[in-house]
């Protein structure tokens, strides 16, 4: 029996009040423009604090290797640590078996549907997960 928990939770909702504090003004025009689909991962905390990675396609990998879509260059990081996956406008963020884990709103999961303004936690990485669904 696994230790960790799959959350499935409803469609995006907007964005909560206290993410969209935290935005720039470019940031906030950026999920804005998002088109159906997509999502962005804003880095809040970690060595590239304020980086943005488009999701876009059904499969992301996250992970110290180089070769993965999003590389995260810390001894935190697994060489394989998590995939981002999209099915029609919704995304979920599942642990590919890494050392340390992956935490989403601060609770380990194997296995999360995401939902706007998520805290989805890898390694020494804080990223705010952002969608344009429910934010017009």
């Amino acid at each position: 029996m696994s230790d960790t928990t799959s959350i499935k939770r409803d469609a995006p909702t907007p964005l909560p009040k206290r993410a969209l504090d935290s935005l720039t003004p470019t940031e906030r025009s950026v999920v804005g423009e998002l088109g159906d689909g997509s999502a962005l991962l804003l880095v809040q905390k970690g060595p590239n604090a304020g980086a943005r990675y488009l999701l876009n396609s059904d499969l992301v990998t996250v992970g110290r290797n180089p070769e993965s879509d999003i590389f995260l260059d810390d001894v935190t990081v697994s060489r394989k640590h998590a995939e981002f996956h999209r099915l029609g406008k919704s995304f979920s963020v599942v642990d590919s078996g890494s050392l340390n884990g992956t935490y989403v709103n601060g609770e380990l999961a194997e296995r999360t549907d995401l939902v706007n303004g998520d805290s989805v936690q890898i390694g020494k990485y804080r990223l705010l997960f952002m969608t344009n669904g429910g934010s017009k």
